[in-house]
């Protein structure tokens, strides 16, 4: 293919990697010569190794570049930027859980209607210049020493990494290089966790970081030129797992639900260090936009784990947020392995208490959810996930769904039995929301080959009006974002 670099090489170790997890796309045998077990959709299974280190969870050793890529179909001449998406790619090989391995972006340019290249490359943390792994270095993931591995937010002219916790680091959008790491002057003293929100009227960046160690829980705020002008604590009593929040046009919205963080475990080297401890309790909490910390609210609900919003907003006096709400999470089970709903909450702040209920939107299988930025903290309609199948034994995602807020119907691309999406990200082209595009790395467990399909955002049910064919297999990661220009 023009423009591969190494191709022998990148070749020789993806066929290493794939026999190092016990998957291979050309024949999926057990250790006895058996063939493997296959889940509904054909995908294989070696029980001998953890889901997250076969398949299309398993890493890609090396780092490579393609130009001039093949498309098929039309790339809308207007998409002119940088599609980039982080994930969990341990350097070593293994790793104790799907979270815990080193960050890797990859990306693909787009420009005039052609896809001008590929790139992948390890987001350089401490730990990842050093050469250790998760829980190697006598505790907990800090600072720079953190695997930089879920997210990637553009804002103030700057694209950053985002770990679940530590500092992120800033890339440089031309080559997927790690430029070092971004502490917003010295203002940054805890963690910049996975999900900050940009206020679409304001440009301002809101975002929190949760801590192992006092204070737990801290909110921040950066202006529209990448300016710490707010960061307060949080009152919180123990360090819980908090992955997301959500912002409204006048509101933040906090949920601190009973995953614990054990200082102790993470000293010890366990493999986890979080645990679903129910007795702690469950509850939400709502403070003005860029207000004091000591104007939080809180209601106590029902112990659940939710790890992402669709989106949330006003409705009167009441705060609505839409969730993917799990029944529970590390309690003995993995990610997947109970069904989990679509779920509206309602948090009335009239009068002195907060007031709670929750609706049932879906009980679809959907997760990893998106909607258009450019409605961020106001009323959606529409909102797209990414569908997961039933399997006993990984998490095997399938095709993109769509949810109509407002109707409640739903409609879904599938990619074939043996093509699995991962997370979409919505990419205006015009005014109305929903008018844009998605992007999406699709991966064939047959073919072993992977794509960037690019949707119709408005009729996702009709599939890929492009795909572009990459020079490798991109393996299922978190969270990524469009960089124009």
């Amino acid at each position: 293919m023009k423009g591969l670099s190494r191709f022998g090489r990148r070749e020789f170790l993806e066929r290493s990697a794939l026999l190092a997890s016990g998957f291979s796309a050309l024949s999926a045998c057990s250790d006895d010569g058996a063939e493997a077990p296959r889940g509904p959709s054909g995908l294989p299974f070696d029980p001998s190794r953890p889901w997250w280190l076969q398949g299309n969870y398993a890493p890609v050793l090396d780092e490579i570049e393609a130009f001039d890529l093949p498309v098929r179909g039309a790339i809308p001449p207007e998409l002119t930027g940088l599609y980039v998406r982080n994930g969990s790619n341990p350097q070593k090989l293994d790793s104790p859980h799907w979270f815990f391995g080193d960050g890797m972006l990859h990306g693909v340019r787009l420009e005039n209607g052609k896809a001008r290249w590929y790139r992948n490359r390890y987001v350089r943390t401490t730990l990842y210049n050093e050469g250790k792994s998760f829980g190697e270095g006598g505790g907990p993931p800090s600072g720079g020493n953190n695997q930089g591995n879920v997210s990637v937010v553009h804002h103030g002219g700057r694209l950053l990494t985002s770990g679940e916790v530590g500092f992120p680091f800033q890339i440089d959008p031309t080559d997927l290089s790690t430029i070092g790491i971004v502490d917003f002057g010295g203002k940054l003293e805890t963690s910049f966790t996975a999900h900050p929100k940009i206020d679409p009227a304001t440009g301002h960046l809101h975002f929190f970081g949760y801590w192992f160690l006092p204070p737990f829980l801290t909110y921040h705020v950066v202006d529209a030129n990448g300016v710490v002008i707010q960061s307060q604590p949080i009152g919180v009593d123990k360090s819980t797992m908090v992955h997301s929040f959500a912002i409204t046009e006048s509101d933040v919205v906090f949920w601190e639900l009973p995953v614990l963080f054990s200082l102790d475990a993470a000293i010890a080297g366990a493999d986890n260090p979080f645990s679903w401890q129910p007795d702690y309790g469950a509850r939400i909490g709502v403070m003005p936009l860029g207000g004091a910390a000591d104007q939080i609210r809180w209601v106590e609900i029902d112990p659940c784990y939710v790890f992402h919003e669709v989106n949330a907003h006003r409705d009167g006096s009441e705060v609505v947020v839409d969730v993917c709400r799990h029944p529970d999470m590390f309690n003995g089970t993995d990610l997947g392995e109970k069904p989990h709903t679509i779920t509206r909450w309602r948090i009335d702040t009239a009068g002195e208490s907060l007031r709670f209920r929750e609706e049932l939107v879906s009980d679809l299988q959907y997760e990893l959810p998106t909607h258009d930025r450019r409605f961020t903290g106001r009323k959606q309609r529409k909102g797209w996930f990414v569908a997961t199948r039933e399997h006993p034994d990984t998490v095997d995602l399938g095709g993109i769904g769509q949810i109509d807020f407002e109707s409640g119907q739903a409609s879904a691309w599938d990619p074939g039995a043996t093509r699995h999406a991962d997370e979409a990200f919505f990419v205006a082209a015009a005014a109305g929301e929903g008018e844009g595009y998605l992007f999406t790395f699709v991966y064939d467990h047959v073919t072993n080959d992977s794509t960037l399909a690019i949707l119709d955002a408005t009729n996702v049910a009709r599939g890929p009006i492009a795909e572009i064919d990459l020079p490798r297999r991109v393996p299922h990661g978190f969270h990524g974002v469009w960089v124009p220009g």
